[in-house]
């Protein structure tokens, strides 16, 4: 736990998640791009410290998760999104263990940069779970049999879907993301019951406003500890809001993602010792909330409201109490005071865009762009210190699981383990 006097004490958490070098969500075992794994790779290419490469059927967007000797990640088996699957793959060997199929009787609309597997499952090491929109909320056990599943109808969104569900307290939590229902639920992860839900209003028909301008969250929530308190953070179309994980009340909420682009959001909520940092989608506005406070905290807590920021659909690490942000246009790295918004450096690192979110380990970030280069960078506020650069040579928008030895990486056509 991280203690600051005068501001909030706040710890990140995952709660009933797998072993210590598990990567068992997106973004990981505490759902913030961080790790305690221990001899990740810093160093690969597209022949060199490759495990094993094993074929996906289509391209898509959902990052691969580790637990004990397994690997999960989602596909679609069909180009028109009609078969979708969550696979589960040895980890010595990438050799596939077993795949459960659910189908979907209509084309859906999606972009054509976020294929029909946009989202990441997640697990206990007991329960995987997988959320394929119209296809449903599935729940498996680890070997594949079916515990249960939860169909809440139509998804519809011209630019697709790519919320991932979370596990917290014996408890599946998940932000249906955009279209013309947007509700965060808690079920049950024995049976899938629903716990709690809260519906968020929708103006317009989910993909757009009444005046036209784009509309969607695609953001997975972070929860985390506050003054021994847990909150859960939540990325909405239009607003930053905190919750209680346990029942779904609102604790409180900041407008200020709305702009001119649209009410968008990608990217996930960065929690620092001070603050909840967030950059709206679209090139919007980057805000940040003071932690603490009830209701609407608009005037009394938000920080800052900063217009025209890059592209952010991956999302950033913090270190120090500096925020380390991808951007997804122009393709750059930035360094963030998330108390002022201050950018301390940016650099084009790659050259690329990113839209895998950054990951940290062993004082090391990795950031991945859409060419599949990685860089590995040290943290460090005053400039940008490149420690390495690898290539895979195959497209990715996904983030890498990150676990003792090894990243495993989903690209547009394998999943691929980096590590000897």
């Amino acid at each position: 736990m991280l203690c600051f006097a005068r501001f909030a004490c706040l710890s990140l958490i995952m709660s009933n998640i797998g072993a210590a070098s598990d990567w068992p969500a997106f973004r990981g075992p505490h759902g913030d791009g961080t790790t305690d794994a221990k001899n990740v790779p810093v160093n690969w290419s597209a022949t060199e410290n490759i495990q094993w490469k094993t074929p996906l059927a289509q391209p898509g967007n959902g990052s691969a998760i580790v637990s004990g000797s397994r690997v999960f990640v989602t596909t679609a088996e069909d180009a028109d999104g009609h078969k979708r699957s969550l696979i589960a793959l040895n980890l010595d060997d990438g050799k596939e263990l077993w795949k459960r199929t659910v189908t979907v009787d209509q084309k859906l609309p999606t972009h054509q940069t976020n294929p029909y597997a946009g989202s990441t499952p997640v697990t206990d090491g007991k329960h995987v779970v997988v959320w394929h929109a119209t296809g449903g909320l599935h729940c498996y056990t680890v070997e594949g049999e079916p515990v249960w599943h939860r169909d809440f109808g139509e998804f519809r969104h011209i630019w697709g879907y790519g919320t991932s569900p979370i596990l917290h307290n014996g408890r599946v939590i998940l932000h249906s993301g955009p279209g013309a229902k947007v509700f965060i639920a808690a079920l049950k992860l024995t049976n899938g019951e629903t716990v709690w839900q809260h519906d968020e209003p929708v103006e317009g028909d989910g993909s757009n406003t009444p005046d036209k301008r784009y509309f969607g969250s695609w953001a997975t929530p972070v929860i985390a500890t506050v003054d021994g308190v847990q909150q859960m953070f939540v990325a909405l179309p239009t607003r930053l809001v905190a919750m209680d994980p346990e029942t779904g009340k609102l604790i409180w909420w900041s407008e200020g993602l709305r702009h001119g682009g649209g009410d968008l959001a990608y990217s996930s909520p960065i929690v620092t010792p001070f603050a909840v940092h967030l950059t709206a989608g679209f090139s919007g506005p980057a805000i940040a909330v003071k932690l603490g406070g009830e209701g609407n905290v608009t005037e009394t807590h938000r920080l800052y409201r900063i217009e025209k920021q890059p592209q952010s659909i991956g999302t950033g690490v913090v270190v120090d109490n500096v925020v380390y942000r991808p951007n997804a246009g122009p393709g750059t790295i930035d360094a963030i005071d998330p108390l002022t918004g201050k950018t301390l450096w940016r650099d084009r690192a790659s050259g690329q865009n990113h839209w895998a979110s950054i990951v940290l380990a062993e004082g090391r970030a990795y950031a991945t762009d859409l060419a599949g280069t990685t860089v590995v960078f040290a943290p460090n506020k005053e400039k940008y210190e490149e420690l390495a650069r690898n290539t895979l040579n195959e497209p990715t928008n996904a983030t890498p699981a990150v676990i003792d030895g090894h990243l495993i990486f989903r690209t547009s056509k394998h999943v691929i383990a980096v590590g000897k």
